[in-house]
């Protein structure tokens, strides 16, 4: 019976929600010092995802998004790590320097994009956002690359289209 209660458990921690929202209206800065206003990305696919330097599921998602930040962004992929309101910035800026992330990474200090998102709490969280600004596909827990790479590229390939 504990058996089937954890495995009921872990498995609720990768939800997945297919039906099409409106991402939020939000504006934030990079770690890089640039200013984005989410609705201006209109156009491009963006893929957002809400991490913690001290997760370790999160730590080793970063190569995939680094395979997927490097096979599909000039292609039109933007993609943009939210850190957690309880990482320290410290932390954030020491795994992105160390893992060598070359996509944006967003310090999110009061929870407002977290919360903008409809109250992200558990980590990670990936998000994937159409050209036309829908949030087409949401999972928590580790997400699967060849389905994540599918999804991208059939939106990439319907933008085109």
């Amino acid at each position: 019976m504990i058996k089937l209660y954890f495995a009921l458990l872990i498995a609720s921690f990768s939800i997945t929600n297919l039906a099409a929202s409106p991402a939020p209206d939000i504006n934030f800065k990079t770690l890089r010092n640039t200013q984005v206003q989410l609705k201006e990305l209109r156009g491009k696919v963006i893929l957002v995802t809400f991490w913690a330097s001290n997760c370790p599921s999160c730590i080793t998602e970063i190569e995939d998004f680094k395979s997927l930040y490097e096979d599909y962004h000039k292609q039109g992929l933007e993609l943009f790590a939210i850190s957690m309101a309880y990482d320290r910035p410290n932390y954030v800026v020491a795994a992105a320097k160390n893992h060598q992330i070359p996509y944006n990474i967003v310090l999110d200090l009061r929870g407002n994009i977290a919360k903008a998102f409809g109250q992200i709490q558990l980590v990670p969280t990936t998000l994937l956002i159409d050209s036309s600004g829908e949030v087409v596909y949401q999972t928590t827990g580790v997400f699967d690359l060849q389905t994540m790479q599918s999804r991208i590229e059939l939106l990439l390939n319907t933008k085109k289209g």
